[in-house]
């Protein structure tokens, strides 16, 4: 994998990132989407493929992405298909600054040093090249805007947006409540990108927790969470598209 083209994990990162404060929307589920979209991206590349709602390694042949590689290798060493709600709720956080410092490597984003109250270090990141930022957001925006079947890594990429939680950092207020409903519509125009981001949600709602057979007990998230069980709402996930 050149890097002629930005990866999905570095293109979530990006649109998370404010540019008026330096630093990234929804910070805690943020990482969960980043194990998703590195998830995606490895699917893109043809190294891994769903089964059901498992993860499966069809190729384990390195990308040359050492942070897509990594997490490629991991799954390699499981030695049969992992849940990916598992893998997306395993103890790999820490991505976000993963892939901040990666940005600042590749020289998308800068690090700014400053202090809270005058005493606490703090770092924030601006993106070097705000074009990159627009065209990013300008593809979710069309997607929205026209209706049309997006291509499968932009729908990935509005699948994890929404899966975030970054639709009403994109479009605020009562006047972007459209646009989030057609955000979240998005997610059914890639399959893989659907099955992460329910993944990404059902980690946050403590879903991966709960047995895999019987009703999950009551309380918040997605009403269809408690009734049904992750695998078989996945696999239809896949297989409606």
């Amino acid at each position: 994998m050149g890097r002629s083209r930005r990866t999905l994990p570095e293109e979530l990162l990006l649109l998370a990132l404010d540019p008026a404060t330096g630093t990234t929307a929804q910070p805690q589920s943020l990482d969960l989407g980043l194990a998703g979209a590195q998830l995606v991206e490895l699917a893109l590349a043809g190294r891994i493929a769903p089964d059901g709602d498992r993860i499966a390694v069809v190729m384990p042949r390195p990308t040359g992405d050492p942070t897509l590689d990594s997490a490629l290798e991991l799954l390699r060493r499981r030695g049969s298909p992992v849940r990916a709600v598992h893998w997306i709720g395993g103890p790999r956080l820490g991505l976000r600054q993963t892939y901040l410092s990666h940005l600042e490597r590749c020289g998308m984003v800068h690090a700014v040093a400053g202090q809270m109250c005058g005493v606490l270090p703090t770092t924030r990141y601006q993106a070097t090249d705000t074009a990159i930022s627009r065209e990013i957001r300008s593809r979710l925006d069309s997607a929205i805007r026209t209706g049309v079947p997006p291509d499968p890594r932009t729908a990935a990429l509005a699948a994890l947006a929404h899966a975030v939680g970054l639709g009403k950092h994109l479009y605020p207020g009562n006047e972007g409540r459209s646009s989030r409903s057609r955000l979240r519509d998005l997610i059914r125009h890639d399959p893989m990108g659907g099955l992460v981001a329910h993944a990404v949600m059902d980690v946050q709602n403590g879903v991966g927790a709960q047995p895999r057979r019987g009703a999950a007990p009551g309380g918040g998230g997605r009403p269809a969470v408690p009734v049904q069980p992750a695998r078989g709402r996945m696999a239809r996930a896949v297989a409606s598209h």
